[in-house]
């Protein structure tokens, strides 16, 4: 009796350890309340909906990329922010549907807070009612771009894809994009303020 006494102090123990490292600060859960930013009160995220996994959280991450870095994880829906000392801030993400994914290496070439979204024209093309925003959607709660946007370059050219927000918290986890890379608003803030102009960016 004495023995089996002596297993489960163990194994409760160990499992308020464990408790511990996903409740002391490692796992963001409760940043996703309403929140007003730049004269937008943006809306709480009904977190509970979306998979704890894809939640913002520090995660180990042993990487050879240098702290600052950004490498984009299509098939699990990860992006990895690279702290250092193999430690990353990992991101649930949207990725491009089928037809329109996309893999390589970028860098950030600009940073825009609530930006500005312009439909291309072949998208403008395939759906017709967006002709209206052919001059540019001015940034706002209903922008596809959500509340910050960082413009990927490759060899010098605008590649034409972002690491975005966006209003469609349930589109995370999911391939509905048009390639690009989606967050929650209050996710793609904290990576925002992460990311400098110059960042190498691997998409894979």
């Amino acid at each position: 009796m004495k023995f089996r006494s002596i297993v489960a102090a163990a194994l409760v123990g160990a499992s308020l350890a464990l408790a511990g490292c996903t409740t002391g600060g490692s796992v963001f859960t409760a940043d996703y309340g309403s929140r007003k930013d730049a004269g937008f009160q943006m809306p709480a995220i009904p977190i509970h909906k979306v998979d704890r996994k894809f939640h913002r959280q520090v995660v180990s991450y042993p990487s050879k990329e240098k702290a600052g870095t950004v490498i984009v994880d299509t098939k699990d829906k990860f992006l990895y922010f690279v702290m250092g000392e193999g430690k990353a801030m990992r991101y649930g993400i949207g990725v491009g549907r089928e037809g329109f994914e996309w893999k390589g290496t970028a860098s950030v070439a600009m940073k825009r807070e609530w930006p500005v979204w312009t439909p291309p024209p072949a998208m403008i093309k395939r759906q017709p009612e967006l002709a209206k925003w052919r001059g540019g959607q001015p940034g706002g709660l209903s922008n596809p771009l959500g509340a910050r946007a960082m413009y990927l370059y490759k060899g010098g050219n605008d590649s034409g894809y972002r690491l975005h927000g966006t209003p469609e918290w349930a589109s995370i986890g999911r391939a509905m994009s048009s390639g690009c890379i989606r967050l929650m608003n209050q996710d793609v803030i904290d990576l925002y303020d992460r990311v400098k102009v110059g960042a190498k960016v691997i998409v894979k």
